[in-house]
């Protein structure tokens, strides 16, 4: 399915069979709290004006898009958790989240677009997409409901676990995040298998 990528449109979800759920992911690289997933199922007729990849919408426009997705699409959301990334690694445990966010849809799919390059061990056809959530509207819903959704989690960790300054920086590697361990140390939360984090644990062990 190669085409250089543009505006996200229909013209994937439409050469396969139906129906079809755009796949993508959120939280990959954050140092703290659990990948999420979402599965979006569109209505052709019913898809909401100015779905994009969630990157380029401001975080009120993309809150304002998952109200409108709620309404119309079939979603499923998925996660893994931090000791499951750490004994999967983050890929595997992306694939993970995916598998959980297509079995949560309200009905299997045909087929899947999934963003990105490596496609998740599905039951139904599977496509890949690089840019996926700027080519197809149904991986732009995706980027948006995961986005969405652990945004919202982090926000509920950070209320739970205060100065990390999760409800800001989703849990990725920022100075205030940075200050917080310094400070705090490390919780049930973060990841202990990426880099940053175990250097903090061996040191603490060394000293």
């Amino acid at each position: 399915m190669a085409r250089p990528p543009s505006d996200p449109d229909y013209a994937y979800e439409a050469a396969l069979p139906a129906p079809v759920c755009g796949i993508d992911e959120a939280g990959r690289g954050p140092w703290a709290g659990p990948v999420v997933a979402a599965a979006v199922i569109l209505r052709p007729g019913e898809i909401p004006p100015g779905l994009a990849d969630s990157k380029v919408l401001a975080p009120a426009r993309r809150r304002a898009l998952f109200t409108d997705l709620a309404k119309v699409a079939e979603i499923g959301v998925g996660r893994a958790e931090v000791a499951e990334i750490d004994r999967l690694n983050i890929l595997g445990a992306t694939m993970l989240a995916m598998r959980r966010a297509v079995a949560a849809l309200p009905r299997p799919p045909a087929a899947a677009l999934v963003d990105g390059n490596r496609p998740p061990d599905l039951s139904c056809r599977v496509e890949c997409l690089v840019k996926g959530d700027a080519r197809s509207l149904s991986i732009a819903a995706a980027s948006i409901v995961a986005k969405v959704s652990r945004d919202a989690l982090m926000a509920d960790l950070a209320a739970e676990f205060g100065g990390y300054g999760w409800e800001r920086n989703m849990g990725y590697g920022t100075a205030e995040h940075r200050d917080g361990l310094a400070r705090l140390g490390v919780t049930v939360h973060h990841r202990r298998s990426f880099a940053p984090i175990k250097r903090l644990l061996d040191s603490a062990v060394s000293n």
